[in-house]
C-alpha cells in the first residue's frame, strides 16, 4: 500500500508546473512521518528524522539544496546561505561538530564540520497535523522525485527483539578513562583551568546491521522530553536523544535550557525525590552548573534583550539520569537568528569547559577521542532565522553493524574519577540498552 494516493502526487505535479526557479509544493498528509522516514531513507543520500519535546515531529528525505562550512566562521556562512533561501516556507535541517575544523578522514568523515540541507521531501508535523513538501531545484525536472514519492510504500512492523549478538569495547579502556580524569582534577588544582568535560567512547560490534529506525521509535517513545534525532549522511548514520537545548528563537523569542550537575535516578520516588534533594544541595555540582549558566548569561548579554536567568536550578529528570537545569530566556532582536545563538554560545562549558580556549586545548591534547558531531549540534532554521537547536548529547554513530557511542562528565575540582565513570555510564544508557539488548 503506497503512502500516497496517485491523486496527491498528481496534485503536487500540478503545482509544481505553475512555478519557476526553486519549485516548492505542499499537501496535507495523514500517515506517520516517521513510517515515511523508515521507508525512504536507504534510498536518498541525507535522511533526517527530529522530535521535540513539545511533539513536533520533523522528517526530510534526499537534498534539494545544502551548504557546508568549517571554521571560526562557519556558523555565519552557514546562516546567510540559509537566510539567501528564496521561499520562506522553506526549513533548513542544521548538524555541526564540536570543533571548528575537526579530521574528514576518519570515523565522521561522512559529516560536514556544519551544514545544513532543504530536503527534497520533508514532512513536518505540528500540533497534529503533518504537511508534506516537495522542493525541486531550479532547472532540475521533478519526475524523478515524483516517482520516488509514489513509489514509497507503508512500511511492515518493526520486531521489536534484536536477535543479534554484541560485542562491546570502551574507548579509552575504563581504567585509563579513570586515569584521565585524576590527571584533570590535578590540572584544575594546578590553577591550568576550572572546568574540563572528558569524554569517553563505547563501540559496539552487532552480527546485524543495526535496525536505526527501530532503535529511533524506541528513543522518541523512552525518552519523549528529549531532542531525538536520526540524521544519515551517505554509510552513516548519527542518533540520540538530547535532553539539552542549546538555542531556540521563534517569533522574538529566545530561549536556552542549559544542563550541568547530574546524579542517578532513584529506585523508588521516596528514594528518587531523596537524590534529587541531595544533587540540588550538593556544592559541587551547583558550582559545575553556575560556571556554566555565568558563562553563557556572559556571551548573550548585549545579543538578547531582556534576559532572564533564575538564580537557583531545577532538576530535569530522564529516565536514568536527573539534572541541575535552568531555563535562560529573552527577546531576540530584529534580525538576530537561531545560528547567531549558537555562533555566540558554542561551545558552552557544558560541553568543553572553563576558561574555553584551554579547556579545548585540554581536551584535544588528552581526551584520545575523535568527538566529530558529538558535542556539535543538531537541529533546523528557517529563511527568517527562526529555529531550533538541541546539543548532541547521548548520541551514537552507527555504520552498519558497528556502533560508536559517547558520553561525558564536567570535571571540576572536587570531582571523583569514580563517580564521573558511573556518570557516563548512566548517560550511555539510552541508547546502549537499544543498540546491544541481550
Amino acid at each position: 500500500m503506497t503512502l500516497l494516493e496517485p491523486s496527491d502526487v498528481d496534485g503536487l505535479a500540478g503545482v509544481l508546473a505553475q512555478q519557476a526557479g526553486l519549485r516548492v509544493a505542499s499537501i496535507r498528509i495523514g500517515f506517520d512521518p516517521f513510517d515515511f522516514a523508515r521507508t525512504g531513507a536507504a534510498l536518498v543520500d541525507r535522511a533526517v528524522a527530529f522530535s521535540m519535546p513539545n511533539g513536533d515531529q520533523l522528517v526530510g528525505l534526499g537534498t534539494a539544496w545544502h551548504v557546508e562550512a568549517s571554521g571560526e566562521s562557519r556558523f555565519r556562512v552557514v546562516r546567510d546561505a540559509v537566510g539567501r533561501l528564496s521561499d520562506p516556507s522553506l526549513m533548513a535541517f542544521l548538524g555541526y561538530s564540536f570543533l571548528d575544523d575537526p579530521r574528514r578522514d576518519g570515523l565522521w568523515a561522512d559529516f560536514a564540520p556544519t551544514e545544513a540541507f532543504v530536503p527534497r521531501i520533508g514532512i513536518r508535523r505540528v500540533d497534529g497535523r503533518s504537511t508534506l513538501t516537495i522542493v525541486i531545484p531550479e532547472g532540475e525536472h521533478p519526475d524523478d522525485t515524483l516517482d520516488l514519492l509514489a513509489s514509497l510504500r507503508k512500511p511492515a512492523p518493526i520486531p521489536v527483539v534484536d536477535f543479534g549478538d554484541h560485542a562491546i569495547e570502551s574507548l579509552p579502556p575504563v581504567a585509563r578513562w579513570v586515569e584521565l580524569v585524576a590527571d584533570a582534577v590535578k590540572a584544575i588544582g594546578a590553577g591550568e583551568l576550572d572546568k574540563v568535560v572528558l569524554a569517553r567512547s563505547v563501540r559496539v560490534e552487532s552480527s546485524e546491521p543495526v535496525a536505526i529506525l527501530r532503535v529511533f521509535r524506541q528513543l522518541v517513545a523512552s525518552y519523549p522530553q528529549c531532542y531525538n534525532f536520526a540524521w544519515k549522511s551517505g554509510g552513516s548514520v548519527v542518533m540520540g536523544a538530547s535532553p539539552e537545548l542549546l538555542a531556540e528563537v521563534r517569533q522574538g523569542r529566545f530561549r536556552s535550557n542549559p544542563l550541568a550537575g547530574s546524579a542517578a535516578r532513584g529506585e523508588g520516588e521516596d528514594d528518587d525525590l531523596a537524590m534529587g534533594l541531595t544533587l540540588l544541595s550538593s556544592a559541587k555540582d551547583r558550582r559545575e552548573h553556575a560556571l556554566v549558566v555565568d558563562d553563557m548569561t556572559n556571551r548573550l548579554a548585549g545579543l538578547v534583550g531582556e534576559l532572564a536567568v533564575p538564580r537557583t536550578p531545577s532538576l530535569k529528570k530522564m529516565a536514568t539520569v536527573q539534572h541541575l537545569s535552568t531555563e535562560i530566556t529573552g527577546s531576540a532582536p530584529d534580525g538576530f537568528t537561531v545560528l547567531d545563538a549558537v555562533d555566540a554560545l558554542h561551545p558552552t562549558p557544558a560541553v568543553a569547559g572553563v576558561p574555553t580556549t584551554e579547556a579545548i586545548g585540554y581536551i584535544a591534547e588528552n581526551e584520545q577521542l575523535e568527538r566529530g558531531w558529538y558535542t556539535g549540534g543538531v537541529g533546523w532554521m528557517a529563511p527568517d532565522g527562526d529555529g531550533t537547536v538541541a546539543i548532541a548529547l547521548r548520541c551514537g554513530l552507527v555504520n552498519e553493524a558497528t556502533t560508536h557511542l559517547f558520553a561525558g562528565a564536567g570535571i571540576v575540582a572536587d570531582s571523583d574519577p569514580g563517580a564521573e565513570l558511573q556518570e557516563t555510564r548512566l548517560k550511555l544508557r539510552p541508547l546502549l540498552d537499544l543498540v546491544a539488548s541481550t
